[in-house]
């Protein structure tokens, strides 16, 4: 990856929480004991986003339809800040991912809340490779022959 693309620790714990569901969202917290005091500063919010799509994945951007999102913000007791964007309208979700960005910002990435993001980056990247296994299987190939060559 060029240092443009390259992502940080942050960028990747919160793209495992997003896609994380609630119930691992809370095993997750709960594996670290009780938790922690926090301010909500933005109350988990639904609203919608603009999705844009590729044409063949590299190809001219385009308006590809809106997405429902829920957001949150939370204020940790030591003072860190975790902010949380998750797909759909649960509310529980995004406080439980919001409440991880503040904890894990704290941490480093060898402590128990980095290993449990590792773990479920490592299930959702297995997901992945099934779902593609799976869509490769159905993979067809059109070829046309030229006649009287």
């Amino acid at each position: 990856m060029s240092a443009m693309t390259e992502k940080t620790a942050r960028q990747r714990w919160m793209a495992v929480l997003a896609r994380a569901s609630r119930s691992e969202l809370a095993a997750l917290l709960e594996s670290v004991g009780p938790p922690p005091a926090h301010d909500l500063l933005k109350p988990p919010e639904t609203g919608t986003m603009m999705v844009e799509g590729r044409a063949g994945g590299a190809g001219r951007r385009f308006n590809l339809g809106e997405a429902t999102v829920t957001r949150c913000v939370v204020r940790l007791a030591d003072g860190a800040m975790g902010f949380s964007w998750a797909l759909g309208r649960d509310g529980g979700k995004a406080r439980l991912a919001a409440i991880l960005d503040g904890l894990l910002q704290a941490e480093p990435e060898a402590g128990p809340l980095g290993r449990g993001v590792a773990e479920l980056s490592a299930r959702q990247q297995a997901a992945r490779e099934n779902a593609s296994r799976k869509a490769a299987a159905t993979r067809v190939d059109f070829f046309t022959l030229v006649r009287g060559a």
